[in-house]
């Protein structure tokens, strides 16, 4: 497998770095980082960012609340159908999507792809159809027209399967490569999971919204700036879970033999770094 790091989503919210940590500007940057897997089961994309009807029509398919919290930066060559199209393939052959949840900013591209398995969590789909996660966010965080034209959805159970590191995971996704694990990681949503990809010497492992900044995971002590912090307990469905699921995070970067490469959804140090360490690689997976 091959895999390239896509930002499907530009953010940037007032405060520069109280959100981001790093912005001198009054306006900070995050990301929506996806991935494109190259594989013998087609193309594969792990979140969508925004998609081409989100960039056309964002008052019927985003919250006007979330728009300007974020400060969306909807861009046609971001959403990935223009990036797969640049990377020289036909959208047609993604076949299978793997979301982390349904949140806005992770969803909007799914109907780009019309002949695509949609695999995600039983819990996440039922409770995104039902608009909950939230008694303020819910109606807002989860737009169901953005995948209420999916024809095809692979639904997995939270918990009971095998172990990956310590975390509950669910294996032998349908259609997908043995190497690609689904990992629960509960609390930004009821249904929030992580994907683990095998890699020569280790794994990588896209933890979506389980943390949103880099300092989260730093051995030397939690650092995240108050903007994030804010967001992420408004966001939250279960602090607890939350919390608990980022100590286990950060003692499995710190505390395994294998090397794990471990990075969130709109870090964008993260997605910088990892953009230009596939490219350097060519990466082969």
């Amino acid at each position: 497998m091959k895999i390239h790091h896509l930002n499907c989503g530009t953010c940037c919210p007032a405060g520069g770095r109280l959100f981001d940590g790093t912005s001198d500007a009054p306006f900070g940057h995050l990301v929506c980082h996806c991935l494109l897997i190259e594989s013998d089961a087609g193309l594969i994309l792990v979140d969508t960012g925004f998609g081409t009807r989100d960039v056309d029509h964002p008052s019927r398919r985003l919250s006007a609340f979330f728009r300007a919290l974020n400060n969306i930066q909807l861009r046609p060559e971001e959403t990935a159908i223009a990036q797969i199209r640049r990377l020289g393939f036909d959208p047609a052959d993604v076949r299978h999507i793997i979301v982390t949840h349904l949140d806005f900013d992770h969803a909007g591209g799914i109907e780009d792809f019309p002949h695509a398995t949609v695999h995600v969590t039983a819990c996440e789909k039922a409770v995104a159809d039902e608009q909950q996660g939230g008694r303020f966010v819910g109606t807002r965080r989860y737009r169901p027209q953005q995948w209420d034209e999916v024809a095809d959805w692979s639904l997995y159970p939270l918990g009971g399967g095998e172990r990956w590191f310590g975390f509950d995971c669910v294996r032998d996704l349908q259609g997908l490569p043995p190497e690609i694990l689904l990992i629960p990681l509960t609390g930004h949503s009821w249904g929030h999971a992580g994907v683990a990809i095998r890699e020569p010497g280790g794994w990588m492992l896209h933890a979506g919204d389980a943390y949103f900044h880099r300092g989260e995971m730093a051995a030397s002590g939690y650092a995240c700036p108050p903007g994030l912090r804010g967001y992420q307990a408004m966001m939250e469905v279960d602090r607890a879970a939350r919390l608990r699921n980022q100590a286990k995070l950060r003692h499995l970067v710190a505390g395994t033999d294998e090397t794990v490469r471990l990075f969130c959804a709109h870090d964008a140090v993260e997605f910088d770094l990892l953009a230009k360490r596939s490219r350097a690689e060519g990466q082969a997976v």
